[in-house]
């Protein structure tokens, strides 16, 4: 009977751990649905802001503005990573650190001195039990990311990048293709290279002149690739962990229907036992 009882003690508890990876699929299902719905509204301004500089890049405008600069050679790097608060989802972070850390290897290896930002708890104790430097650790951007949180994020790296302490700027985050598929991507953010030009042959007259709707669009498309970057990661963090909750309560139902009958067998063989038993006394008295 104790085999029985240490069985029914297993179900017991794989039942509670499926109900909590149920509750997690669920929350993290609506979760998606909230920051897939935020991808959606960006990338419109995103696609905006890029065809406006695009569209008025040019050789001149590169020598006065520092984010258009070109360097000659690369001798220092910034590599940002997002990656999420929490685990629990799947493979997220670690291909995202995986891909960070090839990122950085390549570099080096190309003799590029290197400095890190990180956003996300789960990188930051990665790179700092490695003993790796941070420039940045952030741990107050959670699933929700802001305007003014990319702001932040960014700004003292375009600031350097702009004084000419940085010669490249690579951003590492999830591509949210959907909610099956966003694979880590490298992004170079800055500096920001020339787009293909409009298709269109109009002639366009600005006003006010191209130089200051520049001045004031560059700020705008560097801090809004980073909340891009920030809100597809966000996305991208649901959808693995609605898959990684989706699995782990698929595997326990599994595991519940094994135990069960796991469980039956043992009950049935011990009532059989304490037939027997029963029936053997029955005959000993006779």
């Amino acid at each position: 009977m104790a085999g029985a009882r240490e069985v029914k003690r297993r179900i017991k508890s794989v039942d509670n751990t499926r109900q909590i990876t149920r509750t997690m699929e669920l929350v993290a299902t609506s979760k998606l649905k909230r920051a897939t719905d935020r991808v959606y509204a960006a990338r419109p301004y995103a696609e905006a802001l890029t065809g406006v500089v695009s569209s008025l890049y040019s050789p001149e405008f590169a020598e006065m503005y520092p984010v258009l600069r070109q360097p000659a050679e690369v001798k220092r790097a910034a590599v940002l990573l997002l990656t999420a608060n929490r685990g629990l989802a799947g493979a997220f972070n670690a291909n995202l650190i995986r891909e960070a850390r090839n990122l950085l290897e390549d570099l080096r290896g190309r003799g590029v001195e290197t400095e890190l930002h990180i956003s996300g708890k789960k990188g930051i104790a990665f790179f700092r039990f490695r003993g790796e430097p941070l420039e940045t650790a952030r741990l107050d951007i959670g699933d929700d990311p802001s305007v003014s949180d990319a702001e932040s994020l960014v700004g003292p790296i375009r600031e350097r990048f702009e004084a000419g302490d940085l010669d490249v700027v690579y951003v590492v985050s999830s591509e949210f293709k959907s909610a099956m598929s966003a694979p880590p991507r490298v992004r170079e953010l800055l500096p920001i290279r020339p787009g293909a030009a409009a298709a269109s042959a109009d002639v366009v007259i600005l006003s006010p002149g191209g130089g200051l709707i520049l001045e004031r669009t560059l700020p705008l498309y560097v801090r809004n690739a980073v909340y891009t970057n920030l809100v597809e990661n966000a996305a991208a963090e649901q959808g693995a962990r609605r898959s990684a909750m989706k699995s782990a309560t698929d595997n326990a139902g599994e595991m519940l229907e094994y135990l069960t009958r796991t469980y039956n067998r043992a009950r049935q063989a011990q009532i059989t036992q304490e037939i027997a038993e029963i029936v053997g006394g029955a005959a000993g008295l006779e």
